[in-house]
Formats: structure tokens, sequence, C-alpha cells
């Protein structure tokens, strides 16, 4: 029986996934549970690291079943991950020594304060700002604050990484302790154009280098599944990439001045640069993109932005405004156009390009007339607003604007949202025809290192077909007038906040 088949596992902030592709790239079998974060604190977002892991099994088997096929159907296991999130945990037993810290958390904020004036030589070296969202400073915090900690960890016995190197480390049975480029270059550790964990980074953080996974390339060997009651040995992990870049992949964008837009819990706006590592100006990150094999680094432009369906999960669920996160759009078209009420999502922090980890959320404009419609409308069109901060901002940074943009995620399931966010910024949306394609990246990347396709371009031809295209419906007059609007909300908030 060929093994023409490929498992993506996708690990997420909310929720895990396991997906079946064919040879086609379509979904034959899937499985998703609830993975839901704790907030014990202001300001901190933990999960269990057990509980991550536990996850998959059952969902693998799940997918498995839907599918029909067996393992011997499967040429390979492709990962993705949330990305930042970090745990530490136990080289002999496997057990982490405390809550994973996800990649929402802000207890950091301090630390990243004091050491402002870093920036600079932290963004030459990393591509990325000193800011509580990357890995470093999770990883000291808890090297700090869990008893023992360090003193293990600088014996040897501790291990710590990402989502990915903890879900590899039990596949494997603790065989491989291994990260790919992607999401090692979002732990402020890695220097941009080495690919290495850098010293003088480790000894600026205080995280000993040891306890560091093997960085790799995106697509080529990790390991192969040890001691599993639901996959048999030797199956082979040969794709692991971070969300965000597998959704860069999934959305066939590998090339460079290719963009794409997941709007999941937070929004990740990301654009291809090829082989070009692009400083940014205002506020954006440079890191890696997803690489192959024995190719050439990658690696693209991103901005970030904390809140994007969790505005959605926030109405739906500390209002209790609607049953079902959907209905808010239909809520959202009963809105007065003329309330002019705006939201500003700050509801953990503001990321790209403001990186203001003491902003909050903030109403303007309310009035006895505000309806929940209102409110619901405003929900939505925040999003859209930063989003398009994040556009005006990587224009800058590039030699050539944007011409288009793919999205996908949660919300661009959201008709009447990809409307408002194509009228904002002015430029047509190709939404993807599979709405997830954090998923598909991973197998796709999987897939090419198993031979299933035998090259990139032959497995992107997979992924063109459907998809349907918002274009803008206002003009220019519109958009300069929003605009203001927005930006004059977005300073005073940020001013009240600075104190």
């Amino acid at each position: 029986m060929a093994r023409d088949h490929v498992l993506a596992i996708d690990q997420g902030t909310t929720s895990t996934r396991a997906v079946v592709y064919d040879n086609r790239l379509r979904t034959v079998g899937q499985g998703q549970a609830e993975v839901s974060p704790t907030y014990p604190k202001s300001g901190w977002v933990e999960h269990s690291a057990e509980a991550i892991v536990g996850s998959v099994g059952p969902l693998v088997t799940q997918a498995l079943a839907e599918a029909g096929l067996g393992a011997d159907r499967i040429a390979a296991i492709g990962l993705t991950n949330q990305r930042e999130t970090t745990a530490i945990w136990d080289r002999r037993t496997g057990c982490a020594i405390a809550p994973a810290l996800v990649w929402q958390d802000r207890r950091t904020a301090e630390f990243c304060e004091k050491h402002r004036d870093r920036q600079a030589w932290i963004s030459e070296r990393t591509g990325l700002v000193l800011d509580p969202y990357f890995s470093a400073t999770k990883i000291a915090w808890l090297l700090e604050n869990v008893p023992n900690a360090r003193r293990r960890a600088e014996a040897g016995e501790l291990a710590a990484g990402t989502v990915d190197s903890l879900l590899i480390w039990h596949l494997t049975g603790g065989l491989k302790h291994v990260t790919d480029v992607t999401n090692a270059s979002r732990t402020l550790l890695m220097d941009l154009r080495t690919l290495r964990w850098a010293d003088d980074l480790c000894d600026f953080f205080a995280v000993p280098r040891g306890i560091l996974p093997e960085i790799l390339p995106s697509s080529g060997e990790f390991g192969k599944t040890l001691g599993l009651d639901y996959l048999p040995d030797g199956l082979p992990i040969l794709g692991v990439v971070g969300d965000q870049q597998a959704s860069l992949v999934g959305q066939g964008c590998l090339h460079e001045g290719q963009a794409k837009c997941t709007y999941g819990t937070g929004a990740f706006l990301l654009v291809h640069t090829g082989s070009n590592v692009v400083p940014s100006t205002r506020g954006l990150i440079t890191t890696l993109a997803a690489t192959l094999g024995d190719g050439p680094p990658q690696y693209a432009l991103e901005g970030s932005v904390f809140v994007a369906g969790a505005a959605v999960q926030w109405f739906r669920d500390g209002l209790k405004a609607v049953g079902a996160a959907p209905e808010i759009d239909e809520l959202s078209l009963h809105a007065d156009p003329s309330s002019g009420v705006l939201f500003i999502p700050a509801l953990t922090g503001l990321g790209a390009p403001h990186w203001d980890p003491e902003a909050r959320g903030t109403l303007f404009g309310l009035t006895r007339a505000t309806s929940l419609a209102d409110l619901a409308r405003a929900t939505l069109e925040g999003v859209a607003y930063q989003i398009t901060d994040l556009i005006d901002a990587m224009n800058a940074d590039l030699t050539s604007p944007l011409a288009d943009l793919r999205v996908d995620g949660g919300m661009a399931r959201s008709d009447p949202f990809l409307q408002f966010q194509s009228d904002l910024l002015g430029l047509p949306l190709r939404r993807s025809p599979q709405p997830e394609s954090t998923a598909l990246g991973a197998a796709l990347l999987a897939g090419l290192a198993a031979g299933v396709w035998t090259d990139a371009s032959t497995a992107v031809e997979h992924l063109q077909a459907g998809g349907q295209t918002f274009s803008p419906a206002k003009d220019s007059a519109w958009r300069t007038a929003a605009s203001q609007r927005w930006q004059h909300a977005i300073e005073t908030a940020k001013s009240y906040y600075r104190g």
C-alpha cells in the first residue's frame, strides 16, 4: 500500500487539530478539541503542558478513523504550533516543571522596560523587539521563579523549548530535542543571520544554552515516532514550522512579495522577502520564513496583533452579547453607520507597530443611543483597523507596496469583516479556499521532504483553486477620513495608559 498521505498536527492557542491530507492536499480526515489557556492573574496567560501533549493522541486517532486509513498510508508527519509559548520539562520524565507561558503572557513587561536601552542591539541580532511576547524572558522567568529550576537547568536535568520542541520530545520518546528555524527565530536567542543560538544573547537573558534544542530547517528529518499508543514506531516527522510561517506556506506564499494575514486568536501579517533580511523602521519584526532542506535561509517581515478573534470571544463570553461567535456578523449589520463608535481591542496590550504592553481595550463614541449592534460592528472594525496599521508600516519598509493580500483563519469566514478590511486597505483580499491553512502548510513541508510531491511548485498548484475575492467598495477620501479618526483614537488611548 502506497504511503501517499500526510498527517499534520496543529497545536494552537485554544485548540489542537490533527488533519490527514491526501496527495492533492485535500482534507480526508480530521479531529479537533479545545485546549484552553488559563488566566491566573491580570496579564498572565498559561497552558498546561500535559494537556497540550495529551490532546494529540485522541485527535490523531480520530483523524485517521475519519479518513478510513491506517498509519501504513502515512508518508510523514508535519507539525505546526503556537509560537513563543514556552515550556521547561524534566529530561528524564518529560514532565513540565510549571505551566507553559503563553505568547500572550505579559508578566515580564517590567524586565523589558528596564532594558529598553538594549533594543537596537537586540533588533539587529534577532530581528525582534524586546517584548514579553517572545520566549527568552519567559524561560528566564521560569528559571528564576520555579524552585531549584536554575540549578537543575545548569546541571543538565532540564530541557526548554517552544511547543514544537515539547511535542517532538514526546512523539520521539524523548530521543529528540529539536526545533526549526521559524520557531527558533521567535525566542530572542537565535542570531538572525547565522541561524544559531547566540552566546551573548543567552548570557543577556540568563538562559543556559544547554537547555535549548538543536535548530533544523523547516523541511527535513526531525525524528521518528517511538513508544506511542496511537501511532506505530518509525513514522518520520519531516516538517516543523511555527503556525504563522506555516500559514504563509499554506497560502502558497513561497516567493518574495507575497503576503498573507491570518485572523486567529491574534492576527498575523507576513510578507515573504526571499533571501533578503529586511530590517524594519516601523515597529515590525524580521523573522524566518519556512526554509526547505538544504536551501538558503528565507525571511519575512511580520506584524502581530495580539487580539483579533479574541475580541470576538470577549464579545461572546465577556459581554455575553451573542451565543456563538458567528452571530456577531448578523448583529453588526444592524449597527447605525453614523454611530461613530470606535473600539481599540488592546485587551492584552498593543502589538506591532505600537508595541505598548500597558495599553488596554478602549471604547470611544458611546452615547445613550449606542446599541449592542454598534458595539458588535466596532469590535470587528477594531481588528481591521489594527491590520491597516500593519500594512501601512509594512509598505514603508518594502521597496514596493503590497498589491493584494491572502487571508485565512476564523475571522476570515466573516464576509462583513473582510469587506470592511478591503475597504479600509484599498486592496483586494483573497480568502483561502481552506480557512485554516496552518496545518496545510505543515503538511506541504512534510510531504515535500517525503517525496509525496516532487517540488514546491507542484504542491502549491493544489492550493490555488477556489476561494473568494473581496474588492474595495469605498473611495480614497473615505479611507483617509477613517484612518484619521482611528489614529486620533489610538494615540489618545496610548497617551492615557502611559499615565
